[in-house]
């Protein structure tokens, strides 16, 4: 199991410093997310500024985006980190992509995302293999490519691909066509077992692969204060809140609170929501221990459901420095 890093919401500047930092605590990747900023940009400075830091994006947002724009843009990167960067894709939910990126929202998301990631490859077995590039589905259809816009082989081709999920019908896609799959914070080891990996077994079979083509990625809740139990209880309850993560709550007969939630946030109501989140509920989405027993307890949490792991908490360079060490030692 790999202990991975989340960079936090800074400006780009930021970003040099805690890529060094990073890689001298000894984390194995570094990703990105695409909240309040771009998620690429930073990842330029990341291969920059390090040079064993495996680093990606968790997650760039797929349907704001073309193929080729992806395609384009993961080339560069694997180029000049010499083979470090990971494409980590996520589809987000219908009102964000139609409201907030003023793109369409498909009728079927696992179709459009399927093709999304064959036309990505489609462009980058042109480019490495000279392959015709005539690409024709449902959503998409790629047949153009001229040497003027061809930038040609590269050291580093099999750029991995992640998709990240909260439903069975991602996780089922990302077994039969990725190379990882990004679980939802939104999540729990009960979760994972009972309907996650199920569901990547499935796409594995199908496809004709082994669970160990796909790396499962979690960002798991941890706290270990009061003030940490407090932040976490209002991240559990706002990603309850969404309609298409209701599944998670369905699970446990939590139903009638991610109908109250998701209320509450219809109207704006935020401080209400997480006194809706049980005890019973923070426990099971979210590791409650102390810092000195986090490795281990991760660890048991854990064991046989992820291969890397992320805190929801982002790293911060000078803040538990000492700290991060301790518990990234416990994982080399």
């Amino acid at each position: 199991m790999k202990l991975d890093a989340a960079l936090p919401p800074v400006i780009l500047k930021d970003v040099p410093a805690i890529a060094s930092a990073a890689q001298e605590i000894g984390f194995d990747a570094l990703w990105t997310q695409e909240t309040q900023h771009n998620p690429f940009l930073p990842c330029t400075l990341i291969a920059e500024h390090s040079t064993s830091l495996n680093f990606g994006t968790a997650i760039a947002v797929s349907f704001a985006r073309s193929p080729a724009d992806l395609a384009y843009i993961a080339w560069d990167l694997s180029v000049q980190s010499e083979g470090r960067f990971i494409l980590g894709l996520g589809t987000q939910v219908k009102a964000h992509v139609e409201r907030r990126f003023g793109m369409p929202w498909p009728e079927s998301v696992t179709g459009k995302l399927r093709e999304q990631i064959q036309v990505i490859r489609a462009f980058w077995d042109c480019w490495q293999n000279g392959a015709k590039l005539n690409f024709r589905g449902e959503y998409y259809k790629a047949t153009l490519m001229s040497p003027f816009f061809n930038p040609g082989a590269i050291e580093h081709p099999n750029i991995p691909i992640y998709i990240a999920g909260v439903n069975i019908g991602l996780a089922k896609l990302a077994g039969e066509l990725c190379d990882g799959f990004h679980a939802h914070p939104f999540n729990s080891p009960r979760y994972m077992r009972e309907m996650m990996l199920p569901a990547i077994e499935e796409g594995v079979r199908n496809a004709n692969r082994k669970m160990q083509d796909v790396t499962v990625s979690m960002t798991p809740f941890v706290a270990t204060t009061p003030e940490e139990e407090a932040f976490a209880r209002m991240q559990i309850a706002f990603y309850a809140s969404t309609p298409s993560y209701h599944a998670v709550m369905d699970m446990y007969g939590w139903s009638e609170t991610a109908q109250q939630l998701s209320g509450f946030a219809a109207k704006s109501e935020w401080t209400e929501m997480p006194m809706l989140i049980t005890d019973e509920m923070l426990h099971e989405f979210c590791l409650i221990t102390t810092q000195e027993n986090m490795a281990k307890d991760l660890k048991k949490r854990y064991e046989g459901i992820a291969d890397r792991l992320t805190l929801y908490t982002p790293f911060v360079p000078k803040e538990k420095d000492d700290w991060w060490k301790a518990l990234v030692k416990e994982f080399n």
